[in-house]
């Protein structure tokens, strides 16, 4: 089953808000932080991962001068190990680089093995350990990439994306999925 990746729109934002409450129960953002995020796009871009015309997926990146920050990557259970979730890692990886990011940072709980497992093959190594980050008391791996600069060898640019290159561009928005930000999805963690 093929998926497509696209910048988040508007209309979009209460569909991830569901997927949000229903992935991350404990540690959900309030819709209003979405609306927020999309306000934003001078330091925010989110994505969305749709398969047949459905969100089953969103992930989001904050870029501050050199420092990236992955906000949210979240996948629907019957929709992880396909990777939807790789796909949009990729992507936020490249947008980083395109706006001059040299480094990103992410929480990831410290019981979610499967998401730890992502970042460590997409090259991100365990800096930190921030006690009790999580509402319900787990701690939180803070883990940070490097990122060359953008056209060197080895970058994060859009020949990473799926299916060699970045997002359709033809809806404006931002993306999530269960790996790397909230507190219980199976793949996921965000801070």
């Amino acid at each position: 089953m093929s998926f497509s990746l696209r910048n988040l729109d508007y209309e979009d934002i209460k569909t991830v808000g569901a997927l949000e409450q229903e992935l991350f129960p404990v540690d959900a953002w309030p819709l209003q932080m979405f609306y927020e995020e999309f306000f934003r796009p001078d330091t925010r871009r989110y994505i969305v991962a749709e398969v047949d015309g459905a969100i089953v997926g969103y992930a989001g990146v904050m870029i501050i001068d050199t420092t990236a920050d992955i906000q949210t990557i979240a996948v629907l259970p019957g929709h992880e190990g396909r990777g939807i979730g790789t796909a949009m890692l990729h992507e936020m990886l490249s947008e980083a680089a395109r706006r001059g990011a040299r480094e990103v940072l992410l929480e990831v709980r410290a019981d979610n093995p499967r998401a730890q497992l992502l970042y460590t093959r997409t090259g991100f190594a365990k800096i930190s350990t921030r006690r009790r980050y999580y509402r319900d008391g787990v701690d939180a791996w803070v883990m940070r990439r490097e990122l060359p600069p953008e056209g060197a060898p080895g970058d994060a640019g859009p020949e990473s994306g799926p299916n060699g290159g970045g997002v359709n561009e033809n809806t404006g928005g931002n993306v999530n999925e269960n790996t790397a930000g909230n507190s219980s999805g199976t793949e996921g963690d965000r801070p």
